[in-house]
């Protein structure tokens, strides 16, 4: 049976994932922050190399995207270096290494959705980090490294935008929300499940694009939230990214394409309306 490894594992893939192969009764090990922190590249190959797992998937990342516009190299030294020095390790033990990206590599200039072929092209230091990390996987294990792109992932722990949404509608208030920008809102119990088939599928290493079907604004996001909690969608009024800037520039229109998961033989994910709708998230509040 394959022995899973998490890195990662307190996060809001690590957990679901962790939480899924446990149910499934695979043999995994997990590891949070506390128990390794990816910058320390001699911890990082010491316990690839005790364990020896067949499978690892670095859920750990840098994910403070605006933080990384002044801290690029320290964004750097996990998303990149420290991505890297895993890649390696799992090279030397034989594993397959899955390492989970991001929307946030294209510059979302593009009319349609973006295939795993496409160009990379971030607009932002957050999106050069997963990059790098992207590049180092494909280029130490060619034979054994995937790189799953995913978007606006959010789960019933963490901070995510679902979470913060329905924490603003349970305490009245009338956000102003984004409307020119335009992604996938993707459930990280989806993401864990899909990356588990794409391990036991026989699909050739390389990129694969993982995130829930349809794509909305952060607007149309924020309006379903309120509406499923049952408030007047209403409450939240729609502003250009004009009138909200921040200090890392975000692509207008980041929709990922999926043809990858046809040669890995995997059904399209679910609708992102339905996933929002029975991942429970919103129960949790």
């Amino acid at each position: 049976m394959t022995r899973w490894m998490i890195i990662g594992a307190s996060g809001m893939l690590g957990t679901e994932l962790t939480a899924r192969l446990r149910a499934e009764g695979r043999p995994v090990l997990a590891f949070g922050r506390q128990e390794l922190d990816l910058r320390d590249t001699s911890a990082v190959r010491r316990l690839v190399t005790s364990h020896g797992p067949d499978v690892v998937v670095n859920c750990a990342a840098w994910n403070a995207v605006d933080e990384a516009e002044t801290r690029e190299d320290e964004a750097l030294a996990v998303n990149g270096t420290g991505v890297r020095a895993l890649a390696e390790a799992c090279g030397r033990a034989g594993a397959r290494m899955i390492q989970p990206s991001s929307d946030y590599v294209f510059d979302g200039t593009a009319p349609d959705p973006y295939p795993e072929d496409a160009r990379p092209c971030p607009v932002n230091a957050y999106g050069r980090t997963k990059l790098a990390g992207e590049r180092a996987v494909l280029e130490v294990l060619p034979r054994g490294g995937y790189v799953v792109r995913t978007a606006w992932l959010y789960a019933a722990t963490g901070h995510n935008f679902v979470r913060t949404m329905a924490r603003l509608e349970r305490e009245g208030a009338a956000p102003d929300v984004v409307g020119d920008q335009f992604g996938q809102p993707t459930w990280a119990g989806d993401l864990a499940a899909r990356i588990v088939g794409l391990a036991g599928s026989g699909a050739p290493p390389g990129v694969y694009h993982a995130t829930n079907s349809g794509h909305t604004s952060w607007y149309g996001l924020a309006r379903e939230v309120f509406a499923l909690l049952g408030a007047d969608p209403a409450r939240v009024t729609e502003v250009s990214s004009k009138d909200f800037p921040r200090p890392a520039s975000r692509p207008a229109y980041s929709v990922l394409g999926d043809d990858g998961r046809r040669a890995a033989g995997l059904p399209p994910m679910r609708h992102w309306r339905e996933a929002l709708r029975e991942s429970r998230v919103l129960v949790a509040g």
